[in-house]
C-alpha cells in the first residue's frame, strides 16, 4: 500500500480485529497473505524472530498461570505480522507527511519527524546488528546467548550516540518547533481495496457471524 494514511488506518483496524477474537485474528492473517506480499520479503523475515520468541515466552507464562495461552499466542503473532508489514512498507518521510496532514505544521510536524527518526534508528540498528554478526563470524567467534548482552549494549550505545549527534545538528541549524511541509500522497486502487478489506475484517471480528443471520432475518 502506497498511501500512508490508508496503510495506517488499515493497520489500526487489523490490530483491533486480531486482538478482539480468534476469528478476527484468522481473518487478519488471511488479509496479510493477500495484501502484504509476504513472500517478497523473505530477506526481512528474520526480524520476526525476536517478537515471536517474546510472544512464545509470555504464552508459556500464561499457560502456567492457567490462562488461554493458545488464544494469546495466535492473536499476538498476527499483530506482530501486521507490525512487520508496516515496517516493511514504510518509506522515508511518510510519517512526517501523515503527521502534517493530521495535525498541521506544528504538532503534526514534530510528531511526524519523531516517528520518521525512530524508524530510521530502527533500520540503522538492524544494519549495526548485521555488521556485528559478520565481524564476530570473521573472528571465528560462535554467536550464542552469552553474546546477547554485549551486543545489546553496543547497539544501545550506538543509538544514543546518533541521537546526541542529531540533537546537536538540529540545535546548530536553529530548529525550534514545527516547520513548513506540504504532504503529497499517492493512492492506488489496491490501497483502497486493502483498506476496505481491513474494515470488513474489523466488522467480522466485532460482530459474530451469527449476528449477521439475525440481522438478515
Amino acid at each position: 500500500m502506497q498511501d500512508i494514511r490508508l496503510r495506517t488506518a488499515a493497520a489500526v483496524m487489523l490490530c483491533i480485529a486480531a486482538f478482539a477474537s480468534i476469528p478476527g485474528a484468522v481473518a487478519v492473517f488471511i488479509w496479510w497473505l493477500l495484501f502484504s506480499r509476504p513472500f517478497s520479503q523473505t530477506d526481512r523475515i528474520r526480524l520476526l524472530i525476536p517478537g515471536a520468541i517474546l510472544v512464545t515466552v509470555f504464552s508459556l507464562f500464561s499457560a502456567i498461570a492457567g490462562g488461554d495461552a493458545v488464544s494469546y499466542f495466535i492473536r499476538m503473532m498476527v499483530i506482530i505480522l501486521i507490525g512487520f508489514w508496516m515496517y516493511a512498507e514504510q518509506k522515508d518521510g511518510e510519517f512526517l507527511q501523515l503527521g502534517v496532514w493530521l495535525l498541521g505544521d506544528r504538532a503534526g510536524f514534530e510528531l511526524g519527524m519523531l516517528a520518521d527518526m525512530a524508524m530510521q534508528t530502527l533500520a540503522l540498528l538492524v544494519n549495526d546488528f548485521d555488521r556485528i554478526r559478520i565481524a564476530t563470524t570473521m573472528k571465528g567467534i560462535t554467536p550464542g546467548y552469552k553474546a546477547i548482552v554485549p551486543t545489546g549494549l553496543v547497539l544501545v550505545n550506538m543509538a544514543l550516540s546518533r541521537a546526541g549527534q542529531t540533537a546537536e545538528l538540529l540545535a546548530v541549524r536553529g530548529y525550534r518547533n514545527g516547520g513548513t511541509f506540504c504532504p503529497e500522497f499517492i493512492t492506488s486502487k489496491t490501497d483502497i481495496a486493502g483498506c476496505l478489506a481491513a474494515l470488513c475484517v474489523l466488522i467480522i471480528a466485532i460482530i459474530p457471524v451469527s449476528e449477521f443471520f439475525i440481522l438478515y432475518r
